[in-house]
């Protein structure tokens, strides 16, 4: 039976080249944190625990991963990534193995981190290396007969050590039991006066614990952030793998360079997605749905055959099948739009519900609506659902005809069928199958008070 696994994730360092108060593990990569992504990771490999140390910033960090699982131990100084794993210890089993990440290399992917796991489940040390056509500043593998024998960091490396081009990305996977006794050798004789994590490599030699070293398939797995260019450069990395998996999925991308998700794309058959679309949270795209260019979609379900004409926003909505919407519309939170909906340019629809066939072509503010079947709103339409204090519903029902410049003073009922003519201001439901309009002069209303917030 292999031993359990247990994850410990560096990421107490405050990133002095991000020039930002905030702690560097949670600036955003593709919508969330830096840590975030290697948390993700952490849980997809099975992990029993993952034990994040953090140091810069206070609370910030346990804060911003609240709810992902996680135990946190807090490094108050910083000496070093093995005074790092230290305080961790006191958290892990000693018959499992340990893999220690760190929280600014968010891009490692699961299938390179499994053979390192698999090694210390087999009593050896898994180590991860690359190779690097200029490896300056990184600690080198040194190597007798093709066998690890150490690690020297950089700094304390000859002439010659530094002319080796392998590695170490400082990710490594051990028994935990052995992890323990290494770490209590460690000393912080070096130019840097820290306790190094990879002096442990020269210790399992010793003990006779050999080192298994795998590479990853992409040197843009083991690559860190320490600067605000290092987080664009793996945020177009990122977008860049993204959009190919799209694009194999049979997704058209009018210029894949041009595609940004930050959250969870799921597409069906011939979706096709202009340039400079944005897509936030959890969306869904049906079948032969059609994005336009510069469009924002967070926390959005499209169904089949929908078309988003360019600069439409939408957030927390439903979209119904053979939907129009847009240009230049915007749809908020607690939408749900029927089957061949339209909602048209400089239109924004919040909270309501809209029935199969409806339209709302130009210019119109729908807000805690209910709308029926086949209901035509002319340009200019508002429903007037807040009084100053309260929120109220309009409810306007199957095959209404709403004029231009219409006002709906909520709460107001729109009879089935009913007409309102142009510039009409309803303060009184509208009775079925009737023509309601009112144009009076102009008046003053003495002593009118506003209403207050209910209790």
């Amino acid at each position: 039976m292999a031993s359990t696994l247990e994850i410990v994730v560096l990421a107490a360092g405050k990133g002095t080249r991000m020039r930002s108060d905030l702690p560097k593990v949670l600036h955003r990569l593709a919508g969330k944190p830096l840590l975030g992504h290697v948390v993700d990771t952490a849980h997809a490999l099975g992990a029993v625990q993952v034990c994040v140390v953090y140091g810069f910033g206070g609370e910030a960090v346990p804060q911003a991963l609240a709810d992902e699982r996680l135990t946190f131990v807090l490094q108050a100084e910083q000496h070093g990534t093995g005074h790092a794993v230290m305080q961790a210890l006191p958290k892990l089993a000693d018959d499992g193995v340990t893999l220690v990440l760190y929280g600014d290399v968010p891009l490692t992917r699961v299938a390179t981190l499994r053979p390192l796991v698999a090694a210390a489940q087999a009593g050896r040390l898994g180590l991860l290396t690359v190779d690097l056509v200029h490896p300056d500043g990184y600690g080198r593998i040194v190597r007798d007969n093709g066998r690890v024998v150490r690690i020297v960091e950089h700094k304390d490396a000859s002439a010659t050590e530094r002319a080796i081009q392998e590695v170490n990305t400082g990710i490594l996977a051990a028994p935990t039991a052995s992890l323990r006794r290494w770490i209590a050798g460690l000393g912080n004789d070096n130019i840097q006066g820290e306790y190094y994590l990879t002096d442990i490599i020269a210790m399992s030699v010793l003990d006779g614990v050999e080192v298994e070293t795998h590479q990853p398939a992409h040197e843009w797995e083991v690559l860190g952030v320490n600067s605000k260019a290092q987080l664009a450069e793996l945020e177009r990395i990122h977008q860049g793998e993204i959009a190919r998996a799209l694009l194999d999925a049979g997704v058209t991308l009018a210029d894949p360079a041009r595609l940004d998700v930050r959250g969870r794309l799921d597409c069906g058959r011939d979706v096709a997605i202009d340039v400079n679309c944005v897509f936030e949270g959890d969306v869904k795209l049906g079948d032969r749905v059609q994005v336009g260019a510069n469009c924002v979609l967070r926390n959005v379900s499209v169904a089949a055959g929908t078309k988003i004409d360019a600069f439409t926003l939408i957030d927390d909505a439903e979209i119904g099948e053979a939907g129009r919407l847009g240009p230049f519309s915007r749809i908020r939170p607690g939408t749900r739009l029927a089957r061949d909906v339209h909602v048209g340019n400089f239109v924004e629809i919040k909270n309501s519900q809209v029935g199969e066939g409806s339209k709302i072509n130009h210019l119109s503010y729908v807000g805690d609506t209910t709308m029926g079947r086949k209901v035509n709103i002319g340009a200019g339409t508002i429903t007037c659902n807040y009084d100053g204090a309260n929120k109220h519903r309009t409810v306007i029902e199957d095959e209404a005809f709403v004029g231009s410049d219409t006002q709906l003073v909520a709460p107001v009922t729109v009879g089935r069928g009913a007409t309102l003519g142009a510039g009409t201001t309803l303060t009184r439901d509208a009775p079925p199958g009737e023509l309601t309009l009112s144009r009076a002069k102009q008046m003053t209303i003495r002593d009118w008070k506003r209403p207050t917030k209910k209790a």
